[in-house]
């Protein structure tokens, strides 16, 4: 089982923040907001679901080593490769787990402006990479465990991967609706 090293995570994360933030920045702002069905969230909701969940995990990266322990202990075993963590995650998806609680996007702000989004999503990912690269030894992303909604107790290595494959998962989400959108002439 190969894992990715704290400088290889580094790169992934902000490979997949900036692809993320390339792809939403050139979407029009007049589809940015607009569901492309009741039950889907909009690119802005996408983006606000990534928002929170960035600054929530940032959390286990910034906090004293003595609460991230407290609040979600020490491993007995060796964190998973990414791939084992994102198979437990597609498998818990396809159990039917979902975003709960404060990830799921609260109604947008009429005054809210795409531009405001990527500012807020800019800063989350900044803060995320920034802790990631000055608070964290290598060894501390396997000594210590943080609680995942749908994962329970994961490794902060493993925690990473999560937010890597979570933000291209949204990626994808976001760029299949743009091809139907495109598909689909009557939606903005």
């Amino acid at each position: 089982m190969q894992y990715l090293s704290k400088d290889q995570i580094i790169i992934a994360v902000v490979r997949s923040f900036d692809a993320f933030t390339e792809a939403c920045t050139a979407i029009d702002e007049a589809y940015y907001f607009k569901r492309p069905a009741a039950e889907k969230w909009s690119v802005a909701e996408n983006m606000q679901h990534l928002v929170v969940s960035t600054n929530t995990t940032t959390l286990a990266y910034i906090l004293p080593a003595f609460l991230v322990r407290w609040i979600g202990g020490t491993p007995r075993r060796d964190s998973k490769s990414y791939e084992a963590l994102v198979e437990q995650y597609l498998q818990k998806l396809a159990a039917g787990g979902r975003a709960s609680g404060r990830f799921v996007p609260k109604a947008m702000d009429i005054n809210c402006s795409k531009q405001q989004l990527l500012e807020r999503w800019q800063k989350a990912s900044n803060r995320f990479i920034n802790a990631l690269k000055n608070n964290t030894s290598e060894s501390k992303l396997d000594d210590y465990l943080a609680r995942h909604p749908l994962l329970g107790r994961i490794t902060l290595r493993e925690l990473c991967y999560f937010t890597i494959y979570h933000t291209e998962h949204h990626l994808n989400i976001i760029k299949d609706m743009l091809k139907t959108a495109s598909l689909n002439p009557e939606k903005p």
